[in-house]
């Protein structure tokens, strides 16, 4: 008898990210969304990860469907390098309203790594076009920035990037911030203090992919003085922590900072549909800002600033500017903390962790790291429970779309306390 294929679908061409096809088995098929839940061949699922973090209202929340199906009617993608068009400008004006103060200037781009290599190329512009070409780029160990080549090269280096590393750029590494930070703080200011630092790349609080680790806003905001007392570009990766994930609108907000440049994507949208931006200061705009031709932002992409992606994230935006969101993120987040509470005093799990509306825990598994064989048994455990869960290695985290209920948690929860290991 032959042996049964445990990729995809036997008759499916997909190549899946992040999927190991010899060993993974065929995945369930999506046909409905709504809310906290998703609709498939196997029965219905609770997505207690938002879809890769992106879903922040719930699955095809109406403000924001309305607003793509209503733009689908007058507009499909236009050339954004010489047009404009209103979806990109009014959400362009909301975008700064809602940012920390000084920052002024939108760039459109469609991902999250996107956004991060736009800021990156922008900070160095910023120190060419200037007179003082600074390069060189601090980091904090286990950081995730995205796929692309630059964006690689300020993460962490290990299984994700590899076979890459030929490409790769060599940047200035921080601890990652153990209890007052004071080591990294350290460590960082003697390098700012060399005069060669263009900019400090940071995912604020809340390290995603590399496992979910946690430090406090004082860091941040130490992070920050250091910053301005050498000049050096911040740069603030907000592509997860942004959107109320942290319990604030952005991450940045608990420490009182402002970046010089913040990136946003996921979601932007509400989940919806594709698009990232990457807001930048005044200074770092009029640092572009010439009659020398030379010195333009050299960067696009053909579905810059896509109309129906605009005309969502400018729902998404009015939401969040009309008030109630923050009594939700606080609902949220008493929720997860309570359970997460209660499988703190379980001894399978270890370093129970939260910020805002998002928990992990780490699993006393045999093995630690992304690669740990309990990460995709949890995952085929939660499925068959009808919960949609991704552990990163042998670390657990809940990260639910806001409009999740107590028997969403109870559920979701109940999923990982039920499993053996």
């Amino acid at each position: 008898m032959t042996t049964p294929h445990r990729g995809t679908r036997p008759d499916s061409p997909v190549w899946h990210p992040f999927t190991q096809h010899a060993t993974e088995p065929p995945p369930p098929m999506v046909s409905q969304t709504q809310g906290a839940y998703l609709a498939t061949d196997r029965g219905q699922l609770i997505d207690a990860i938002s879809s890769w973090w992106v879903i922040t209202h719930g699955h095809r929340h109406p403000p924001i469907m309305d607003a793509i199906r209503d733009t689908a009617e007058r507009l499909d993608q236009v050339i954004f390098a010489g047009l404009t068009h209103a979806p990109a400008e009014d959400l362009a004006r909301a975008l700064v309203d809602l940012a920390p103060p000084g920052l002024t200037r939108v760039f459109y781009s469609d991902s999250g790594s996107t956004c991060v290599e736009v800021a990156l190329k922008m900070a160095l512009g910023f120190w060419r076009n200037t007179g003082r070409p600074r390069h060189r780029i601090a980091v904090i160990e286990h950081g995730y920035h995205g796929d692309t080549i630059g964006t690689m090269s300020v993460g962490e280096r290990g299984i994700f990037n590899a076979s890459y590393e030929p490409l790769m750029f060599s940047v200035d590494r921080l601890p990652f911030p153990r209890g007052d930070g004071a080591g990294t703080l350290a460590i960082f200011e003697t390098l700012a203090a060399t005069g060669e630092m263009a900019a400090l790349i940071v995912e604020p609080l809340v390290l995603g992919a590399g496992g979910m680790l946690m430090y406090g806003p004082e860091v941040l905001a130490g992070l920050r003085a250091i910053c301005d007392r050498h000049g050096v570009l911040m740069i603030a990766d907000e592509v997860m922590t942004g959107w109320g994930r942290t319990g604030r609108l952005w991450a940045c907000d608990h420490a009182g900072v402002a970046p010089d440049i913040l990136c946003t994507s996921k979601g932007l949208t509400g989940g919806a549909i594709p698009l990232a931006a990457t807001i930048a200061s005044e200074a770092v705009f009029q640092a572009h800002w010439s009659q020398d031709r030379s010195r333009t932002f050299f960067h696009s992409s053909s579905y810059t600033a896509n109309p129906l992606a605009c005309a969502a994230g400018l729902a998404n935006a009015r939401i969040w500017a009309a008030g109630g969101m923050q009594a939700r993120l606080d609902a949220v987040g008493a929720m997860q903390a309570d359970r997460l509470a209660d499988l703190a005093r379980d001894p399978r799990f270890a370093n129970p962790r939260r910020t805002g509306t998002i928990a992990a825990i780490d699993l006393r598994a045999d093995a630690a790291g992304y690669l740990a064989a309990a990460g995709p048994r949890l995952r085929a455990h939660a499925l068959d429970r009808g919960v949609l869960l991704r552990p990163l290695g042998n670390t657990v985290y809940v990260l639910p779309p806001y409009c999740v209920t107590d028997a969403d948690l109870d559920a979701v929860w109940g999923a990982i306390a039920s499993f053996a290991g």
